[in-house]
């Protein structure tokens, strides 16, 4: 195969990649959004622990934001930024300050799912640099995934 035919290739990969991973960006701010503001909203019985628990993760996932962007930047494209254009790449929904502690979970536990299954899809046929950010993002959503639910009893 000829040089211009391999770069070709090379680039439609990381554009397909960069595609994965934006959204992936998107989705995570949008879930740091919501937990950031249930940490804020959270009553009950519980509160002490999920006020700390939701600063724990939201904490988490503000850090990976920025590697996420920087690996964007990394393969040569431009990060995106801005709330339009995060709302514009995510399925995340925002949330809803009047939900009780156990609507709250329940919600975040299913977007956390759903940040799962886009780090699957952005993991596809992503470089071995780019396929370990998406792995660390993997587990860290699965912990988040697990302690909501063990929270929830």
């Amino acid at each position: 195969m000829r040089d211009w035919a391999l770069k070709e290739i090379s680039n439609m990969a990381d554009k397909d990649t960069v595609t994965g991973l934006s959204k992936l960006l998107a989705d995570t701010y949008a879930v740091y959004l919501k937990t950031h503001g249930y940490h804020w909203n959270v009553r009950g019985p519980n509160f002490h622990s999920l006020h700390a628990m939701f600063m724990e993760q939201y904490t988490e996932m503000w850090q990976a934001i920025d590697e996420i962007a920087e690996r964007i930047r990394a393969l040569g494209e431009l990060a995106p930024q801005g709330y339009r254009s995060f709302g514009n790449l995510s399925g995340i929904q925002d949330g809803d300050p009047n939900k009780d502690a156990a609507g709250m979970l329940k919600e975040l536990i299913g977007d956390h799912e759903a940040l799962i299954k886009t780090a699957r899809a952005a993991r596809e046929g992503a470089d071995d640099v780019t396929a370990a950010v998406i792995d660390d993002r993997i587990q860290a959503h699965e912990k988040h995934a697990w302690m909501l639910r063990a929270s929830l009893g």
